[in-house]
């Protein structure tokens, strides 16, 4: 072969290689593209859990002081309940003696 052959021979060649590594860079460009919109889409499903689990957590800690609040208020009307069962007793067995004294007295219960 002479030196022209040779030559155009040889731009082939490095025109084939060119093509070839551009071809290979531009695979490497997506897959990095790719990768980055992965880890983007990951980082947003993490950003989101942890907002949901901020709002439940918040919730959780409401719903506990109203729990805490609810439990009180029973215990309120429980002593309440007790101590107006206890006035009741009390006026009952008053109103007993009452109409007792009334019959001693002489006079009709009524």
């Amino acid at each position: 072969m002479d030196a022209a052959t040779l030559g155009a021979v040889g731009t082939i060649v490095v025109g084939l290689a060119a093509a070839a590594a551009a071809l290979i860079g531009h695979r490497g460009a997506n897959a990095a593209s790719q990768s980055g919109a992965v880890l983007g889409g990951y980082s947003t499903l993490v950003d989101n859990l942890q907002e949901e689990r901020d709002k439940v957590r918040a919730q959780l800690a409401e719903n506990e002081v109203r729990l805490a609040a609810a439990y009180a208020e029973l215990a309120s009307e429980r002593a309440n309940k007790a101590a107006l069962q206890g006035q009741i007793t009390a006026l009952t067995t008053e109103n007993t003696l009452l109409r007792e004294r009334i019959v001693e007295l002489g006079g009709q219960p009524t």
